[in-house]
């Protein structure tokens, strides 16, 4: 029924649709203007809500006057902290903190909805103003009066943990949440008091803003007569913020309901809850008529969830024949102002089990300091931790390669892990269960013509260029954790509903889990229809993240179809006077084996809708649920390679070539999964070359805005080159890794290593991202001044 991979490709492509590169079906709506996105609702009697700010990083609030705003023209009400105190309302909720040193979990700082007494950075709510249009809310919130005494500010972790420096919360003395660590030390320094030659790196993976093309937005609504609100806006994960929800405004559960339509792009920044949608919530209530929010860029840059902002110092113990030995890493983690949902799982344990990377390393340890700043609360971003972990192994071993007059890929080859030892366990714990490393790395490099590139580097000389290779090869985990169990049944016009708990942000979900039931039933994939974000309609899930989706989701999908092909089978039994034993499924229709005798499967949901057809307990339509769980993390690798000019006069670089070569494991819909693996390489080469947000010593964001924060374009992206081994995963019940983060993680270290390469041969050192035309103009006159 489904893909056999040991077949040849032509016997294994499903007549409906697993494994072909089927177009998405929901692009059609989207591509004729007909979506539904968060701003483009409106509710009849709808107030707007706009937020007052602030425009200090660090301040304690004197006095604040809202009488002039409340008397505005339309305005209906003005919020504070003190309005939101009188009504019991509680504080944005942290979902995980890592343990410390000792094993005890400190509490964290509560972070309110809107500033009480003090702001810690720009962008914090202040105020919300609500008024019978946006522009008067606007026109309203300028009223408003703000006396604000300044404190000193600090915007860099470095800064933060310094002695004498300004400390945000007394929660968090020296502004460190939590001192964490992984691994084994005494192993690890041993192993390092034994190293014939240790290697050590300095790198800043700096803070990212997640710029979706759909900013933030929410719509509240309060029913006196139920007692129930509904929120609806772009998330991830429906489920999650009705719980964070219900608990910041200290109700059951039960009187949220949350909704979600179509979402312009979520990048992990939309699984979490901000203050904005709990505001409208309130509002909704208290003015008792649907309250409307939607950000305008500025405040997206402000307010947005950021991301990355690590500081990584790592060594590497090896052999004086390049055997690796053991790797040391030391981090701090900048948590921003407040810690956001999983603030602190990123710089900790969402990522640091993949500091030994794709290779043999014998012993590791890592520690981290999790720090406050006056800055937006950071959390994931596309990989969460896992691109950061990858980024930091790859840079140090290209530059163990450089320090020992190896190649690179040579060094890569030593150390990679051998196919014959999977399932292999690292020395952080991740058990890999599969995958040819090295298989990949020839492919890529084949590919990418690897051996022909010194004669073109030379003749890019010719023409004033500087060429340069970068070479990564990453390895991550994602695609485990928590379940699903969607609901999936027929209704009497034939249709197949599938109900799920996960959250599409653009990757495709209708298509991909319409394919899954289409092949199990032998249906036209136009037969399925799939519903996502509805908390009463879908009682359960875990939304969509860490690439989980499709492996979790999707298999989910396969076993409920499976259940109720199963249960058919006894109404089928029934129809055709036969024992349930004795029937078989197969391209639409059951069957009595070994016989011509048969009845279509549209009979048999016919007769479902017969109470006395159908089996006892089970409802009409073939309807089941089923809890899917997998056996834990799948392991999503490949090679990435990336050749580059560099202008020797300009400082600006042209992509020549780029090259990747993956395994995600089985391939359910290529064409999805290339759009996946592109659109997350060039978020990955976005950081690399272009983005970054920047604050400055009063913790002022001087990048807020597309005038200077830099986007990647399509005229600045390389055409990529992707191709794919399949090395199926036994971790979930389609044999797939996850897709959504792959791109991102291996992107970032091969452009960071092809650009430091380029600039390698002119005698330019050490760089840290992102490589803007200035930075390395920079570093080319400083490198000719020394030579000179």
């Amino acid at each position: 029924m489904f893909r056999d991979q040991t077949k040849g490709e032509d016997e294994t492509m499903g007549k409906f649709g697993v494994g072909q590169s089927i177009r998405r079906v929901e692009d059609q709506r989207f591509l004729t203007g007909t979506g539904r996105y968060t701003d483009d609702i409106t509710v009849t009697g709808q107030l707007y809500l706009y937020v007052l700010r602030s425009t200090h990083a660090h301040a304690d609030i004197v006095a604040l006057d809202t009488s002039q705003a409340k008397n505005a023209p339309g305005v209906i009400g003005v919020l504070t902290s003190a309005d939101l105190d009188a009504m019991n309302i509680g504080s944005i909720p942290v979902e995980f903190v890592p343990p410390d040193r000792d094993g005890n979990t400190p509490k964290p700082p509560a972070r309110p909805v809107l500033a009480a007494g003090r702001v810690r950075y720009v962008g914090e709510p202040v105020a919300a103003v609500i008024a019978e249009t946006l522009a008067q809310a606007k026109d309203a919130a300028e009223l408003i009066e703000v006396d604000y005494d300044d404190l000193a500010p600090v915007a860099l972790p470095a800064e933060a943990v310094k002695e004498g420096a300004p400390v945000l919360h007394a929660e968090a003395p020296g502004n460190v949440l939590v001192h964490w660590h992984m691994g084994d030390k005494a192993k690890t320094d041993e192993a390092f008091a034994k190293a014939e030659k240790v290697i050590s790196i300095d790198l800043i993976n700096h803070r990212m803003v997640p710029t979706a093309l759909e900013p933030r937005g929410a719509i509240a609504q309060f029913d006196p007569a139920t007692n129930r609100y509904t929120l609806t806006q772009g998330c991830q994960n429906t489920h999650k913020l009705k719980e964070w929800a219900a608990k910041t405004l200290q109700i059951d559960q039960q009187q949220l309901r949350v909704l979600c339509d179509d979402v312009g792009g979520g990048f992990g920044m939309r699984y979490f809850l901000f203050n904005e949608p709990v505001l409208c919530l309130i509002a909704s209530k208290a003015f008792a008529k649907p309250v409307k929010w939607t950000a305008d860029r500025s405040e997206s840059f402000l307010a947005d969830g950021h991301g990355r902002d690590q500081v990584n110092h790592a060594e590497l113990a090896m052999d004086k024949d390049g055997t690796f030995r053991a790797i040391r890493v030391s981090s701090l983690g900048n948590l921003g102002a407040y810690l956001s949902q999983f603030g602190a799982l990123v710089p900790t344990m969402a990522g640091c089990g993949m500091l030994g990377g794709a290779y043999r390393i014998g012993a590791a340890c890592v520690d981290v300091k999790v720090v406050f700043t006056n800055t937006a609360p950071v959390d994931a971003y596309r990989g969460a931790g896992r691109p950061e972990a990858a980024y930091l192994v790859e840079r140090l071993v290209e530059k163990a390669a450089r320090e020992l007059g190896m190649s690179s890929v040579e060094l890569r080859r030593k150390n990679l892990v051998r196919a014959d030892e999977f399932p292999y366990k690292t020395a952080l714990g991740p058990v890999y269960d599969s995958g040819r490393y090295e298989e990949l790395m020839d492919a890529a490099l084949k590919r990418a013509d690897v051996a022909g590139f010194e004669a073109r580097r030379t003749e890019a000389r010719k023409r004033g260029k500087l060429r340069g290779l970068g070479v990564s090869y990453y390895v991550e985990a994602c695609s485990g954790g928590n379940h699903e169990t969607p609901k999936m049944f027929f209704d009497k016009d034939g249709r197949l509903n599938i109900l799920i708990g996960t959250q599409s942000t653009g990757q495709g979900h209708e298509t991909v889990y319409g394919t899954v039931a289409a092949e199990a039933f032998g249906i036209p994939l136009d037969q399925v229809i799939v519903k996502q974000g509805d908390t009463d309609l879908i009682p359960t899930g875990f939304g969509t993240g860490g690439s989980r989706s499709v492996p979790i989701g999707g298999s989910a999908v396969m076993k409920v179809s499976l259940a109720m092909i199963e249960q058919g089978k006894a109404i089928a039994a029934d129809l055709l006077e036969a024992a349930a034993g004795d029937i078989e499924y197969e391209n639409g229709a059951y069957k009595i084996a070994g016989t011509d005798r048969s009845v279509a499967l549209k009979d048999v949901i016919a007769a479902s809708f017969d109470n006395s057809k159908r089996p006892e307990g089970k409802e009409p339509g073939l309807c089941e649920s089923e809890r899917y769980k997998p056996e834990g993390n799948t392991f999503p690798n490949g090679c990435h390679v990336c050749e580059v000019d560099v202008d020797e006069e300009t400082g600006v670089i042209a992509f020549v070539k780029y090259t990747v070569q993956d395994d995600l494991g089985y391939a359910m819909n290529p064409l999805l999964m290339e759009g996946q693996i592109i659109g997350g390489a060039v978020q990955g080469l976005g950081q690399a070359l272009f983005e970054e947000a920047v604050y400055d010593d009063a913790g002022q964001l001087v990048t807020g805005s597309f005038m200077d924060y830099t986007m990647p374009r399509a005229d600045t992206s390389p055409v990529i080159d992707f191709a794919y081994t399949e090395v199926p995963t036994t971790r979930n019940a389609l044999g797939i890794k996850g897709a959504g983060e792959a791109g991102t993680i291996g992107a970032t270290p091969a452009v960071a290593n092809a650009v430091e390469n380029a600039l390698s041969a002119i005698g330019v050192g050490h760089l840290d991202m992102p490589f803007t035309p200035l930075k390395v103009w920079q570093a080319i006159q400083s490198a000719k001044s020394r030579a000179a």
